[in-house]
């Protein structure tokens, strides 16, 4: 498993970098296009998600890929006040959203 950035979505707000705690993201910048974030080493991606639910564009997924059970999804998170919204998009178009209050994170 690793993270998939959406350069399109991504700002370039630098928060992903911030909180990795590997240090694997970086911010760069190609001819002609925008800053966005992107991971330097995969392999070495602890799959957190902290990256992921510190985006504030949703431009970070977690690849879910079939051997591990996902199915091939990509998982993103979207704060709402206390509650984090876990969405799983599959390759078929169906999603699953699993709503965690972030003040009791292991009872969803």
């Amino acid at each position: 498993m690793s993270i998939v950035i959406d350069t399109n979505r991504c700002i370039g707000c630098d928060a992903c970098c911030k909180i990795c705690p590997g240090s694997l993201l970086r911010l760069i910048k190609k001819e002609s296009q925008a800053v966005y974030a992107q991971i330097r080493y995969p392999d070495e991606c602890w799959n957190c998600a902290a990256c992921v639910k510190k985006c504030p564009r949703q431009a970070i997924s977690l690849y879910l890929p079939p051997e591990s059970g996902g199915n091939g999804a990509r998982l993103q998170a979207r704060q709402k006040g206390t509650l984090l919204h876990w969405v799983a998009r599959f390759p078929d178009n169906t999603k699953k959203t699993i709503i965690v209050d972030s003040r009791n994170p292991n009872h969803y």
